[in-house]
């Protein structure tokens, strides 16, 4: 269990990406806060996550300190947060309650996003600004909030889920687009400022995933276009050489990875999780 006795927070924990990133984390002895808006599903969530702790069988003999004292096991825990990553102080406020919860946080998982479609024309300053609020400045808050603690600690992991569409372009979604290429601007520079300090920070870039923002936007395509909801998973799936959709285990998986004192050395990348889409 290589995380075990860390902490990690988790941004749009309730579903989706965030929900199979908590579920690895905790298979990997690490407690979560999950945390995002909707209350209901947080509690749903963790009541989901705890009953899966498993506790780790016990091997061979236990080995004992000089001291004569027998290792003890830290099982992981779950806790919830509900939070508005846009509000600042909110966000300050939640890391603080996580620490006094759970122990310090080291593991940050920047994962809350938003994606809503509009052509550029139509795109509304309003529309741009929560694109940006929602998809960017929340990890900038959660980041400034959680570095304290990483930095008192000696050793901090952050992970930004950005996207396939902060490495390339797509139509019609501008906004997002502009959000995520941010993101992953962030990522580098942050990265640069704390090589020296046990911390590192990455992005991972799925493609069009299993979650609420793809089912958001097969409805769109068929509403738009009359076509069924096959032939617009379909399309969406096009653009990956695998020809499917990404699992948000996929994603999960890239991000425990990156989570582990064994990444030490990975820091400043955007790594694609897209069936081959980017490289």
């Amino acid at each position: 269990m290589p995380l075990q006795g860390r902490h990690a927070f988790i941004t749009g924990g309730g579903r989706g990406i965030g929900l199979a990133c908590a579920r690895a984390l905790l298979a990997q002895g690490a407690s979560v806060t999950i945390a995002g808006r909707d209350a209901a599903a947080l509690e749903n969530a963790a009541t989901t996550l705890r009953a899966s702790i498993v506790a780790p069988r016990k091997t061979g003999n236990p080995v004992s300190d000089p001291l004569g004292r027998t290792p003890t096991i830290q099982m992981p825990r779950v806790a919830v947060s509900v939070l508005d990553v846009t509000d600042e102080a909110a966000v300050h406020a939640a890391f603080t309650t996580a620490q006094q919860q759970l122990g310090p946080v080291t593991i940050l998982l920047n994962n809350a996003g938003q994606a809503q479609p509009a052509p550029f024309a139509k795109t509304t300053s309003q529309h741009w600004q929560n694109m940006l609020d929602v998809n960017l400045t929340g990890a900038f808050h959660c980041t400034q909030a959680v570095l304290p603690q990483m930095l008192e600690q000696g050793w901090g992991r952050i992970v930004n889920i950005a996207s396939t569409a902060g490495l390339k372009g797509y139509k019609y979604v501008s906004a997002y687009v502009a959000a995520k290429h941010g993101l992953v601007g962030l990522t580098r520079a942050l990265a640069l400022e704390l090589a020296t300090k046990n911390i590192t920070v990455n992005a991972v870039c799925p493609g069009y995933t299993e979650t609420d923002i793809v089912q958001d936007a097969i409805a769109n395509i068929m509403q738009k276009t009359g076509r069924s909801e096959e032939q617009a998973r379909a399309e969406l799936a096009a653009g990956n050489p695998q020809q499917r959709l990404v699992q948000v285990e996929d994603v999960a998986n890239a991000v425990a990875w990156l989570c582990q004192p064994a990444s030490s050395a990975m820091t400043g990348q955007s790594i694609a999780v897209a069936g081959g889409e980017v490289m």
